[in-house]
């Protein structure tokens, strides 16, 4: 880890660079009028909308921009940082990603996790962990609606919903593309064409190619107990991504609007690098390099899945009314195979005798998610708006659970090969909403939405986990159910000071139904379980247009209760555990800036903070422990329960619920002929203190870890290409994303990757 000084010389740097483009721009045009930003339409409450009107706090980051922060082979995690308040993260590879807005998510690791943050993509809710992974290429805009969205999104809002739209079909044939090379191997291409193929019958047609050469090698040089090939050089890193989506909209007449969606997915690649003892007891220095690891099982950790999607959009204008059916079904399978004690136990003896095995691999066999959506919506822009509609859905998988004695050698200690487990996850759920908008007066608009949602989880116990005889020991549950209907609603003002300034207050009731957790079969204990929890969230806010449309400026202040919030501990086979605690409250402020002090400069900022506290005295988590010995220094009360040691977590912050986030980008042109710029473009983002664990350590967290970016190149605006050289984590910061608590072991953030692209746009 660097020191805070370091970070802040570095983020000095960007902001006296940024300081110096201003400067320079004022020399080069000291007579000429600022540039106005444009208008962002958003639509956060399922129609389109000018985002200052829209009372409630939404960020919204454009394609371009995104493409710009994943030239680098990046994924949906890219976003984290770039946002106030989200967050993002991952210990399972790019196949499951976590979500966090305001400090809400969920830290567990189990294949059928729920999560309280919805990611919509075109419409759809994409419910399971592995879909919410699936890759964003030819992305026309992302929005981050922050805080509970239930009246209109999703099933499990309390936290908020990232919305992905992508391009669609037009009349007027358009393509784009963007392609990198950098550090690595690191390829990436993702494009989109389309136009029209006969009158009101038009297409799109979008690929997605992302590759990184394998470049950490295992160094492990004895003997492994399931093959692993060791040692190996170049043994693992690196990742292919394989995507396609094709989009055919009909317009037969002015009334009809069909447009049908299909996409498929192939993936292959490394899961996430635990490094063990790469944190020392009571530090939270990193030590491990990030380029190699000893591992001496489970084949250099490889996952891969197939994921396919089709979807129906359909629009009819009745007039006063339009009717919209959203129709999709999503399929995947896979596996994602691990070394969960990040190292190779020979290398950490206790009396000479190798300590800590782990190993592990979750395989869907078969999943299938089922949406329905009717919605009615009055049209025109008359004082009264409305819409109402019903949403149902269905999920349903085949999800099996594997341990280390599955995969050992049969001359191998500790062969089983009936160490694994299979459970069938069934998952249905059905919402009616509706939402009024009425305008009181040309400055005052009142919003208010209601939803009732009826969400239904079972689990069945298909195969337990049997010792090497294939004699069963399990003695806990083989089915749960479990089933909650409940309201969620919210309601809000906006009012119009002036043309450019208006305010806002939002109150809203989330819901998030219970969840089992299956997982917990594979050791032979009985499942464990979550209740409903519930969220009520209040936030005002105001949105500004300033400096004759030249600053953007909006800001928010929101503090919520969650009662009987969720959360996921570790029992003492390192396995996820459910449970409900009281309450969690938390208050914080988020802002957004945009502004072109002169036309060939643009800087944006944004800022978050968050105090979040879990309120219950009587829940206690079980600490980092290996073979009954407690490994970090845990700083909360403590009490023994047999021989495992428990910590005392109220008062505690949310996990992975970032203190502060600071992001910062500057981008300045210098003009080149009629047509042509050259430009320099940075980003920045720094975060605050983050706690990994629900108890309170001195390793298991992060504070003010940082990193930039820089892009230097080219653009043509007749001809409508860009050619540059960019770096992500140019300062090759190593920092913590996440942690093995029994093992020490650490998660890093992607290296440094340095390249060139190339981006052309076709009208």
């Amino acid at each position: 880890m660097h020191s805070t000084s370091r970070k802040l010389v570095c983020l000095m740097g960007a902001a006296a660079a940024a300081m110096a483009f201003a400067g320079a721009a004022q020399a080069r045009q000291a007579d000429a009028s600022a540039t106005a930003l444009d208008e962002i339409v958003v639509t956060a409450e399922r129609r389109s909308e000018n985002l200052q009107k829209v009372p409630l706090s939404v960020a919204a980051v454009s394609g371009d921009q995104l493409r710009a922060v994943t030239a680098d082979g990046g994924d949906i995690l890219a976003l984290s940082g770039k946002v106030p308040s989200f967050y993002a993260e991952t210990t399972t590879g790019r196949i499951f990603p976590r979500f966090y807005i305001r400090g809400l998510g969920n830290i567990d690791f189990y294949l059928g996790a729920s999560q309280p943050v919805s990611i919509i993509h075109d419409d759809v809710v994409m419910e399971h962990v592995v879909l919410k992974s699936n890759p964003l290429f030819d992305i026309g805009q992302v929005e981050v609606l922050r805080g509970p969205q239930g009246s209109l999104f999703g099933r499990n809002t309390t936290a908020g919903i990232v919305k992905f739209d992508t391009i669609k079909p037009s009349e007027d044939f358009k393509g784009r593309f963007s392609a990198s090379y950098g550090t690595y191997g690191t390829t990436t291409f993702d494009g989109g064409i389309g136009g029209p193929i006969a009158d009101g019958l038009m297409f799109r047609a979008s690929v997605l190619y992302q590759h990184r050469d394998d470049y950490v090698d295992n160094t492990f040089a004895g003997t492994s107990a399931d093959g692993t090939v060791t040692p190996k050089k170049n043994a693992m890193g690196g990742f292919t991504e394989k995507d396609a989506r094709l989009q055919v909209l009909a317009k037969p007449n002015d009334k009809l609007s069909v447009l049908v969606s299909a996409h498929a997915r192939n993936y292959s690649g490394t899961s996430t690098l635990f490094l063990r003892q790469a944190l020392t007891k009571g530090s939270n220095d990193s030590n491990a390099p990030r380029d190699k690891v000893a591992f001496d099982e489970a084949n250099n950790n490889p996952q891969a899945y197939d994921t396919q999607g089709i979807s129906a959009h359909v629009d009819y204008d009745f007039g006063p009314v339009t009717l919209t059916s959203i129709s999709a079904l999503e399929h995947t399978s896979g596996y994602s195979r691990g070394d969960t004690d990040g190292g190779a136990a020979a290398n950490f003896p206790v009396n000479g005798v190798p300590n800590g095995f782990g190993q592990s691999m979750g395989q869907i066999r078969d999943l299938d998610q089922l949406t329905q959506e009717i919605r009615l919506a009055s049209n025109g822009s008359g004082k009264l708006k409305w819409q109402v509609g019903g949403l149902y859905f269905d999920s349903r998988d085949t999800t099996d659970f594997y341990q280390r004695g599955y995969f050992l050698l049969p001359t191998s200690a500790g062969y089983n090969p009936n160490n694994w487990v299979s459970l069938n996850n069934l998952n249905t759920s059905w919402a009616v909403f509706g939402q009024v908008s009425y305008q009181l007066t040309d400055a005052l608009t009142i919003t208010g939405g209601l939803r009732d949602t009826y969400d239904a989880k079972k689990t069945v116990l298909k195969k337990t986990s049997n010792n090497a005889a294939n004699v069963s020991t399990y003695t806990g549950r083989r089915y749960v159910r479990l089933a909650d209907e409940q309201v969620s609603w919210d309601l809000s003002a906006n009012y119009q000071v002036n043309p450019d300034v208006s305010v806002y207050a939002r109150a809203a009731k989330g819901f998030r139904g219970p969840t089992i957790q299956g997982r917990s079969a594979v050791f032979n204990a009985d499942f464990t379980t979550a209740d409903s929890e519930t969220i009520l969230s209040y936030e005002a806010g105001f949105k500004s247009f300033l400096l004759d449309n030249t600053l953007r400026f909006n800001a928010s202040a929101f503090t919520y209760e969650v009662s009987d919030i969720q959360l996921n501990g570790n029992d003492s086979n390192g396995n996820g555990v459910l449970f409900n605690a009281d309450k969690a409250k938390a208050y914080g402020v988020e802002a957004d800036l945009e502004w072109r002090p002169v036309q060939n400069l643009l800087l944006t900022a944004g800022a978050s903070y968050l105090h979040s506290e879990i309120k219950d005295k009587r829940v206690y988590a079980q600490v980092c422990a290996l073979n009954g010995v407690v490994v970090c220094t845990v700083e909360n009360p403590t009490i023994k329960v047999g021989a495992n040691t428990f910590a005392q977590i109220d008062g505690q912050p949310l996990p992975n619920a970032p203190k502060y986030n600071l992001n910062f980008t500057a981008r300045y042109d210098i003009p080149v002929g009629e047509a042509g710029r050259v430009f320099a473009a940075t980003d920045w983002n720094m975060q605050g203190y983050t706690n990994f664990v629900l108890y309170k350590t001195k390793e298991f967290y992060s504070k003010g870890s940082f990193e930039g970016g820089l892009k230097l190149g080219y653009e043509n605006l007749d001809k409508g290409y860009e050619i540059a050289v960019f770096g992500r984590n140019i300062t090759n910061e190593k920092n913590l994303k996440g942690v093995i608590e029994n093992y020490m072991a650490a998660v890093y953030n992607e290296p440094r990757i340095v390249g060139v692209s190339l981006s052309a746009k076709l009208k």
